[in-house]
């Protein structure tokens, strides 16, 4: 019978949270590398050489790589003959090392946590409690997996109950486009088979835990049907030609993973949940003779890679840009910013609007402004602000024909694609939307000189800070006409995909 302290278990816990903070798992960069080694697409290779880098930036600096660091999922086995010295439960050990591991000085990381998710929706400040997942089997030791899953893939997140005689290939085809870039591809899809609908979600949750394997499956050829389904859905959703960042090329997907549990006949209940560039698991096992050790990665492993976009990159100051200026800029187009920005998110565009609706003056002035959509990792040592990549801009979309009508917002910055209403304002006030690569979040942070909080401190990561940036690098997403480049690009590489198929078929 193993004894297992409660500090043992919930340093464990804190130790892998940290861990996972700032080493991506090698198998994830090895197979981001491997794509980008084949991508063609100038600006998914883009995207993906930035991901890469910040990987060994947070691995280097051992800081978040990215500023969503996550709400905490846990899948714990428990052996049924283990037993605990202490007095707290499982839940309060599990939740004490989120605290710790949320809190530590040295590496502080974004509590974005609320509590009443459908009234006041106040942060709890430790991005406490975890969503624990607990199951007691034969045997002397405590298994544990746990990730930090970040919001912006967990909001794409899919289910539907088929009919025992449809696709499931096919239903993974005809979603994976609605889900948009929001949830930073390339990664990997989890999928829940069977089961009830909470089962199927679950069994896709769990699923992410597993390493990247999918090449060494196509080599050896699949064993049985969930091995053909991997399979067939990784290269039905790659010939979508949605691409890095949804900018349009050959890789969205990097693995798939699928459980499956025994369902009702009349059932088929799928779920799909993907999993972001931020990809971030440990696990680890605890038999009584102390705290788990997680060996970290040399930094060797890391691929060497160099990008650059000043040579083709137009180069803007954000004090001086005028809206003459923006009308220039083409579609896909790479900049470089430099000066003045605002942020914001939804908190803070629900207040904004609030106020105008009511006449008040907004503490900033947004005329001929741009504000990026982002919740800034709080700063530790000497750092201006900690990482600080974007948001999911889709969440604006609401907002934003009221906001560039009553302040004169020039521009946004954010996270993967607009939606139809979003697009139309923008086109509507001739301003313009600027994506900037989600999943490079401490890369981008390298590029802001100053940073201070200017309004709405009570909201804490969704506070309004002001932004001083020295060439931060961002591609054109959506013009002053009305061109998305989330629309253009996939369309263009899932033709040019097709085509080639059709070769290699002939």
């Amino acid at each position: 019978m193993a004894l297992i302290k409660n500090e043992d278990f919930i340093q464990s816990v804190a130790d892998a949270l940290q861990y996972i903070s700032y080493y991506h798992p090698l198998d994830f960069v090895n197979a981001v590398h491997e794509a980008y080694e084949k991508e063609e697409s100038p600006a998914a290779k883009d995207a993906m050489a930035q991901i890469l880098i910040n990987s060994r930036l947070c691995a280097e600096g051992k800081r978040p790589i990215c500023q969503d660091t996550g709400i905490v999922t846990v899948f714990l086995k428990i052996g049924m003959d283990v037993s605990w010295e202490g007095g707290m439960s499982v839940s309060d050990m599990v939740n004490e090392g989120v605290r710790r591991a949320y809190m530590l000085p040295d590496n502080v990381l974004r509590a974005s946590i609320l509590d009443d998710p459908a009234g006041a929706r106040k942060n709890t400040g430790d991005n406490t409690p975890a969503v624990i997942h607990m199951e007691l089997v034969p045997g002397d030791t405590v298994d544990v997996k746990l990730a930090a899953k970040g919001g912006g893939s967990e909001n794409k997140a899919k289910m539907v109950m088929l009919n025992p005689s449809d696709s499931i290939v096919d239903w993974v085809e005809a979603t994976l486009p609605t889900m948009g870039a929001g949830w930073c591809p390339p990664g990997m899809l989890g999928i829940g088979i069977g089961g009830t609908a909470e089962k199927a979600a679950v069994l896709a949750k769990e699923s992410l835990m597993d390493p990247i394997d999918i090449h060494e499956l196509r080599a050896r050829g699949p064993s049985n049907r969930i091995e053909e389904l991997r399979l067939e859905i990784m290269d039905r959703a790659n010939a979508l030609g949605i691409g890095a960042q949804g900018l349009g090329g050959l890789t969205t997907v990097l693995d798939v993973k699928i459980l499956d549990y025994p369902t009702h006949a009349a059932s088929l209940p799928v779920a799909m949940i993907p999993n972001c560039a931020a990809t971030r698991h440990a696990h680890f096992s605890l038999d009584g003779s102390g705290i788990a050790k997680l060996t970290p990665p040399r930094l060797e492993d890391w691929p060497q890679i160099t990008w650059d976009a000043g040579p083709r990159a137009r180069k803007v100051n954000l004090d001086t840009v005028t809206r003459d200026d923006i009308e220039q800029w083409q579609p896909g187009e790479t900049l470089l910013l430099s000066g003045t920005m605002l942020t914001g998110r939804d908190a803070a565009h629900k207040r904004m609007l609030g106020m105008l609706e009511k006449g008040e003056p907004l503490p900033v002035d947004l005329q001929n402004k741009f504000i990026y959509y982002v919740g800034p990792v709080d700063a530790v040592r000497d750092e201006v602000i900690g990482p600080a990549g974007p948001t999911t801009a889709t969440r604006m979309d609401k907002f934003t024909d009221a906001l560039l009508e009553k302040t004169g917002l020039m521009g946004m910055i954010g996270k993967a694609e607009r939606g139809p209403t979003g697009i139309e304002a923008i086109r509507k006030h001739k301003a313009v939307y600027l994506m900037a690569v989600g999943g490079a979040a401490y890369l981008v942070s390298k590029a802001i000189r100053e940073a201070k909080v200017v309004a709405f401190e009570d909201l804490g990561m969704e506070a309004i800070h002001e932004f001083v940036v020295e060439e931060m690098p961002v591609t054109v997403a959506v013009d002053v006409n009305g061109t998305s480049v989330h629309q253009t690009g996939p369309a263009l590489w899932k033709a040019k995909i097709a085509e080639h198929h059709a070769i290699e078929v002939n």
